[in-house]
């Protein structure tokens, strides 16, 4: 039987990781490398070679082979996470349409942010995430297409946030919803805007009094009444 020092076995040991991580695992380490990197530093503080170094990929065109630059990864590392978000938003949707219960905005709040939370805590990269998503809706100034980074926040793939609009935007004040004023997008950016921050502040985080907290601002963005200036201003508009 041939004998297998300690350090012989911890080098095969090293190898072997090496390999996986150049084969199937790659993606998975360059997504896991870029939320750490991105968090840390901001979207465009990271070159796409520091990633690579820190996904110890010893190919140098891993990233571009796998995602085909910035904005592929960035999509890629909104998806694996949006997928759990979208589960969980659409489970609560599902639950309130089954109830005969009172369909508040107050709820709406909550369908929006719970979800949400549910990252702050996670194990699987989720605050480097919240803070990435908050990165890119923060920049963003103007409409969403759903093929950019950003994309995927709005346009998950089960339609999560569309159904949450379409069920509490007949409870807003009239006016609130659509151009110019678009608010269920403000509200939507300003809650991923909040979780991101308090992200980035780490632990210890009072999740319980954070989250009411949180859905109590929200709710007050979606149900706040248009003032006699703002119906004022809309009625002076070119296209009104």
């Amino acid at each position: 039987m041939t004998s297998v020092t300690p350090a012989s076995a911890a080098s095969r040991s090293t190898r072997s990781r090496a390999e996986r991580r150049d084969s199937g695992g790659a993606p998975a380490e360059l997504i896991s490398a870029a939320e750490t990197l991105f968090a840390e530093r901001g979207i465009d503080g990271v070159s796409m070679r520091e990633i690579t170094r820190a996904a110890n990929q010893r190919n140098t065109t891993a990233l571009q082979y796998h995602f085909g630059g910035r904005d592929g990864l960035l999509k890629a590392l909104v998806d694996k996470h949006m997928d759990h978000v979208a589960v969980r938003r659409a489970a609560l949707l599902d639950n309130l349409a089954a109830a005969d219960g009172e369909t508040t905005l107050r709820t709406g709040a909550s369908v929006l942010v719970q979800p949400l939370i549910a990252k702050l805590t996670s194990d699987d990269g989720g605050p480097s995430f919240l803070m990435v998503a908050g990165e890119l809706l923060n920049r963003t100034h103007r409409n969403i297409d759903r093929d950019e980074p950003a994309g995927g926040v709005i346009y998950d793939h089960l339609g999560s946030l569309d159904r949450w609009s379409d069920t509490f935007e007949g409870l807003m004040p009239e006016g609130s919803t659509g151009p110019p004023l678009h608010r269920r997008f403000a509200v939507i950016r300003f809650a991923h805007i909040e979780i991101g921050r308090r992200a980035r502040v780490g632990p210890p985080i009072d999740v319980a009094l954070f989250t009411s907290q949180l859905i109590d601002m929200v709710t007050g963005l979606l149900s706040a009444e248009l003032s006699p200036e703002t119906h004022r201003l809309l009625r002076a508009r070119p296209d009104s």
